[in-house]
């Protein structure tokens, strides 16, 4: 029988998710950060339930393709997930990612406490006030509406796919920019 003394309580995770371009790039990213437990593609923002990646690609259900972030913030803190996040893709342009065109995917941090929300609220504006872009940081700042988990095959994609095109072309680039990738 153990002693409770000994018997060690695993940390509280917390939540936020990122949308900033194709999740399969963004998910490749936050998957090599240590403390993070989890990162799970989806969709955010939209009015229909549950909807399917063709119905998001089309445009028409208002969704994001975002990245449900899991993390053990005694390993990792929320303004070291940001800053990945601000470096991960360009925050000034609307509705877009390199060749990835559309409202889905948009920038935006979908935020589950208070804190986050202040804390991702106070980095926009550092951000914007840095000069470090010339244009307006165009990411949202909003409060976590349901999430949906992408369908299995968008998964680790990147893990699973890194010859392909897509894949080797702009993903891999990425993380070797951010040091995650020799």
């Amino acid at each position: 029988m153990q002693d409770a003394s000994s018997a060690t309580t695993p940390s509280p995770t917390e939540r936020v998710s990122f949308g900033g371009g194709c999740f399969w790039c963004i998910e490749a990213i936050f998957r090599r950060v240590e403390g993070v437990i989890r990162a799970t593609s989806g969709y955010q923002g939209g009015g229909v339930e549950d909807p399917t990646y063709e119905e998001v690609c089309a445009g028409g259900t208002g969704h994001v393709e975002v990245v449900q972030v899991e993390y053990d913030p005694t390993q990792v803190t929320f303004a070291e997930l940001l800053g990945k996040f601000w470096a991960a893709h360009d925050p000034t342009t609307p509705n877009r990612q390199g060749h990835d065109v559309g409202t889905q995917y948009r920038s935006v941090i979908y935020t589950y406490t208070e804190a986050q929300q202040a804390e991702a609220v106070a980095s926009k504006v550092a951000l914007e006030e840095s000069g470090e872009f010339d244009a307006p940081i165009v990411t949202a700042i909003a409060w976590a509406p349901p999430f949906y988990e992408a369908e299995g095959y968008h998964q680790d994609y990147y893990e699973a796919h890194r010859d392909a095109p897509y894949c080797a072309l702009t993903i891999t680039p990425k993380l070797k920019k951010l040091g995650m990738l020799d």
